[in-house]
């Protein structure tokens, strides 16, 4: 069995920097332990997993390790590879994954997201949270993460976090943030009970911080960097209920993945 494979740097303008993806599309679903198997050879953060439904597509997200419930930048490099070698002619994406329809629309270089919005609401700062981050947030929130807010741009870049304390939280991961010096707010991103200790960019954390900034600075429309060691770039927006999460994507590597013994499922 061989299938196309794409590996994909999105929330992007340049090779190298973003949040790495993997792209894999597949005519029928493999089994679970498969596209499990996939996705930690792969060694990203995530692989999005594509079949064709009609003119939409059916998408699903793993990390090395789980399943996701939505992953942003995977599904930004799975528009991009779909725009870009499947059909040039679109300008709009359907998918149907574990957490609803899910659209993209193309722009020029920019592809949106058009994801569910997840707020936060205001909970007790764990004298656990604080062991793991090593340091003491002004203000936290919980929705599927948990969002440390911190005073300034600095006090986010200057976390080390202990990961083994983390993965003991009553969370997927944790959302750090401020006010940005060059933009409207920074984050950072660890999930190391999801598998991955820091995550370069992720969209599905931004349907938590779009909310809280938008309240905060009282604006709808906003830039955002995530200070990760790669950085990326995010432009967002919150409208209603969802939220619109803008970035650029740019391939790295287009090949094909070989396996024997591999069959579908039948699985949706």
């Amino acid at each position: 069995m061989k299938f196309p494979y794409f590996h994909v740097d999105a929330f992007a303008s340049a090779a190298f920097r973003g949040n790495p993806a993997g792209v894999c599309l597949l005519d029928a679903w493999l089994d679970d332990a498969t596209l499990l198997n996939i996705a930690a050879e792969n060694k990203h953060s995530e692989t999005a997993f594509l079949v064709a439904r009609g003119a939409d597509y059916e998408l699903r997200w793993f990390t090395p390790a789980v399943e996701m419930d939505l992953c942003g930048h995977a599904t930004l490099a799975a528009a991009f590879v779909v725009f870009t070698h499947v059909d040039r002619q679109r300008s709009f994406l359907r998918f149907h994954s574990r957490s609803g329809e899910l659209t993209v629309t193309r722009g020029g270089d920019v592809l949106t997201l058009d994801f569910p919005s997840r707020p936060g609401a205001p909970c007790d700062v764990a004298p656990e949270l604080l062991s793991a981050l090593g340091a003491s947030p002004c203000e936290v929130l919980k929705s599927r993460d948990l969002l440390a807010v911190f005073v300034n741009e600095a006090d986010v870049r200057a976390l080390k976090p202990d990961f083994a304390a983390m993965r003991t939280l009553d969370c997927l991961g944790v959302i750090a943030t401020a006010p940005g010096s060059d933009c409207d707010f920074v984050s950072r991103f660890f999930a190391p009970a999801g598998g991955v200790d820091e995550d370069p960019v992720t969209g599905s954390a931004h349907c938590t911080l779009i909310p809280y900034w938008a309240q905060r600075l009282g604006k709808s429309k906003m830039f955002a960097r995530q200070i990760s060691q790669r950085g990326g770039e995010l432009f967002c927006e919150l409208a209603g209920d969802r939220v619109r999460i803008g970035g650029q994507a740019v391939l790295y590597l287009r090949g094909e993945i070989e396996m024997e013994n591999a069959a579908g499922s039948g699985q949706s």
